[in-house]
């Protein structure tokens, strides 16, 4: 069993922190001063190690490069008014990567030594976690294959990374999205349901033709009849009809989001009437037309949930009503007042670090 102890700590001997203006962060846009790695060689994952943040040296033979064996997780830490650091249910996050890992022939990472090696590197970088409301530490662990060769076959060489980003919020703005008939996120039998990068690479050429309409974002729909809604953008999506809140179920297309869960397992508790079912796009339009469609939202890691202002289907815009109170903004406010330590978590979610 790994423990903190058994980690190697080079630090770096000079920090960034002083240049950062942790009132104005993007997201993702700046990095901690460390980083944590860990090999895969020989059949076995090597002793993880932390060491400055920096780039890395690769063979152009790298599998990665032409084969994709690459997944990642997304996570955040925060901070509370007495400085202590929580994380939001991490073992998910290391589950979710081992799920990712099997689906793409890489070898799973021990969870001791995720865990571990994540309290040893924010142990090491807690100043990084900024208090500012709205932000915080963005955590990105990733899996890509290093074994060399033009073969096409699973790598026999591996590193486990992560990576840590101050930061603001993800979304900002008005959203608004396409619904998207003609391109797919994932088939059946694929690895949409893992975060693999190869899903994210895919995405985003549809997203760009739907920018260039005036959208933000696409709504997936499903790959065979592009009759059902999936995902929005790269989260999960929820629909509010009239008073009850609907989400499509899990698949191999769809990604099984600890946001969603979270939100699902939440909304129960507040009463909210939920139902995890396929949701048709024609039942979205007539909903919208008929003036039962309340709501429309995202959800996932980064944004947490982000509200959708208004969709657009085969030329037609609709635009979702403005209400003094949403599922959305209460959920969201929950969530994150148990991330951040401002109340009590009755589902045992938070980990204090």
């Amino acid at each position: 069993m790994l423990t903190k102890k058994d980690i190697k700590i080079t630090k770096s001997k000079t920090s960034t922190i002083e240049s950062i203006d942790f009132n104005n962060l993007a997201f993702g846009q700046v990095f901690s001063d460390h980083m944590l790695t860990c090999d895969f060689k020989n059949g076995k994952w090597e002793v993880p190690q932390i060491v400055p943040y920096g780039p890395f040296s690769l063979d152009p033979s790298a599998k990665i490069f032409h084969y994709g064996q690459s997944i990642f997780e997304g996570m955040k830490a925060y901070k509370d008014t007495s400085n202590d650091v929580f994380l939001f249910r991490p073992i998910e996050n290391a589950k979710r990567l081992n799920l990712s890992a099997k689906r793409l022939a890489i070898p799973e990472i021990p969870e001791d030594y995720f865990m571990e090696g994540l309290k040893a590197l924010l142990d090491l970088d807690k100043d990084w976690i900024p208090t500012n409301e709205g932000s915080s530490l963005y955590i990105r662990p990733f899996v890509f294959a290093t074994g060399q060769g033009f073969h096409a076959s699973p790598a026999d060489e591996y590193k486990f990374v992560i990576c840590t980003a101050p930061s603001g919020a993800y979304f900002s703005g008005k959203v608004n999205v396409l619904i998207e008939e003609k391109y797919s996120r994932s088939a059946n039998g694929g690895v949409g349901f893992a975060k693999a990068g190869g899903n994210y690479a895919g995405q985003f050429y549809p997203t760009q033709l739907a920018k260039a309409k005036g959208y933000q974002q696409v709504i997936w729909t499903d790959d065979t009849s592009h009759e059902y809604i999936e995902e929005a953008g790269a989260m999960n999506v929820f629909v509010r009809i009239n008073d009850t809140l609907l989400t499509s179920p899990v698949s191999d297309r769809i990604l099984d989001g600890i946001t969603r869960k979270s939100i699902l397992e939440l909304a129960e508790a507040e009463g909210i009437k939920t139902e995890v079912r396929k949701i048709k796009v024609n039942e979205l339009v007539n909903a919208s037309k008929d003036g039962s469609l309340k709501e429309i939202f995202g959800a996932g890691t980064a944004a947490v949930i982000s509200p959708i202002a208004g969709f657009g289907f085969r030329g037609e815009d609709f635009e979702l009503p403005k209400l003094e109170s949403t599922f959305a903004s209460q959920l969201k406010s929950r969530i994150i007042d148990i991330q951040t330590n401002k109340t009590e978590d009755p589902f045992g979610w938070r980990m204090k670090v």
